[in-house]
């Protein structure tokens, strides 16, 4: 079985930084894109960054300039490291990956989610 678990969120102040790590386990054959997503009450689920397996990233408009996210192939682990941070980044960050199983068709899966407050 194959697991997301993130880690790193907490609260932080306007102008801070926070580091979200995600790292997939099980019985996994490949790792394709990874991605960070996030979701604020009452809002629908939005595309933060993106990373390819060769380390190709993307971003959101909203985002560029001030979070960067990378990954360890080896470890199996993505990280999304947010500075100057705003109160409107205040969601709740999920980790997603494409991953091939050992067992099973690729597929998407998901972390469970990691808060993040940014608030004075």
């Amino acid at each position: 079985q194959v697991q997301l678990v993130e880690s790193g969120g907490g609260l932080v102040q306007p102008g801070g930084s926070l580091r979200l790590s995600c790292a997939a386990s099980g019985s996994i054959f490949a790792i394709y894109d990874m991605g960070w997503y996030r979701q604020a009450p009452g809002k629908q689920r939005e595309l933060v960054a993106s990373i390819t397996s060769k380390g190709s990233t993307d971003y959101a408009d909203s985002v560029k300039g001030r979070f960067t996210t990378s990954r360890d192939n080896a470890k199996n682990t993505v990280t999304l490291q947010m500075n100057s941070l705003k109160p409107e980044d205040t969601a709740v960050y999920y980790c997603k990956a494409d991953i091939m199983p050992g067992w099973a068709r690729r597929g998407d899966y998901w972390g469970q989610g990691t808060q993040v407050t940014v608030s004075s």
